[in-house]
């Protein structure tokens, strides 16, 4: 049987701003990836996100983002590869942090928006965010786009990593993201989205938005928690998976 982690960034509220179906979408996934105040999310989230993960029995992950909060993360900043491994350090030590408090133990770091599509094809950025999760704890589980240069650092580097793919994001040929600003890049109609898994899920690929096949390996399957649907796109998603054969579990940390 084969096995795929079924993950959702989530903990995006903050203040008096309210996003998402997190309560909801945690009864479907086995990862959580909660934003840890750069681009969403505060302290008071970051702690109910988080003890609301361990009580499901959700892995609990750090969701580091570039500083946007205006953007929610999804704005290109040129950083040097310094300020990515301290700016994901210090977002994974509070996630971590929480995590203690509620007697769970972090599990993954997953980037987020603009921090995550730059990593997966700058290698000098992709090494300094594998070093920070690394220095911070080696057996923390790195997720990265499927085919990039994050997974290819993380690896480098010694870490556990988890090759993701989007059920509702449509491919470019050479197996990178639509981008946001494009139009068509987010798959709106949740059997689409589903199908679109079931592909990655069975049969190692999807069709990119040209029609070309575009092979991918992959551990992860992602749920946006900004969907406004994002409860049912995952209560079908993880029914569809299962009925097709495919357990959902967590990745193994690492060492």
């Amino acid at each position: 049987m084969k096995t795929l982690d079924l993950n959702c960034d989530m903990g995006e509220s903050y203040g008096a701003w309210h996003m998402g179906q997190d309560e909801a979408v945690l009864g479907y996934v086995s990862s959580a990836n909660i934003a840890c105040g750069f681009h969403a999310g505060d302290p008071v989230i970051m702690r109910r996100t988080v003890e609301a993960a361990a009580r499901r029995g959700v892995a609990v992950g750090a969701h580091p983002s570039l500083p946007d909060l205006q953007g929610f993360g999804r704005r290109a900043m040129a950083i040097a590869p310094e300020e990515a491994y301290a700016l994901t350090l210090y977002q994974t030590g509070a996630l971590a942090a929480f995590a203690r408090a509620a007697g769970a133990r972090l599990h993954h770091v997953k980037p987020h928006g603009a921090l995550y599509n730059m990593a997966a094809k700058d290698r000098a950025l992709a090494d300094a965010i594998a070093a920070a999760v690394r220095d911070f704890d080696g057996g923390l589980v790195l997720v990265g786009l499927a085919g990039s240069a994050l997974v290819e650092a993380g690896r480098a580097a010694g870490l556990a990593v988890a090759r993701e793919a989007f059920a509702d994001r449509r491919y470019r040929a050479d197996g990178s993201l639509t981008p946001r600003s494009e139009a068509d890049a987010v798959i709106d109609d949740v059997a689409a989205a589903v199908e679109q898994a079931l592909s990655i899920a069975t049969r190692g690929e999807a069709l990119a938005g040209d029609g070309a096949r575009v092979v991918i390996e992959a551990d992860t399957l992602c749920v946006h928690g900004d969907r406004a649907d994002a409860a049912t796109f995952a209560r079908r998603l993880r029914a569809a998976l299962e009925d097709a054969g495919v357990r959902i579990a967590a990745p193994e940390r690492g060492a």
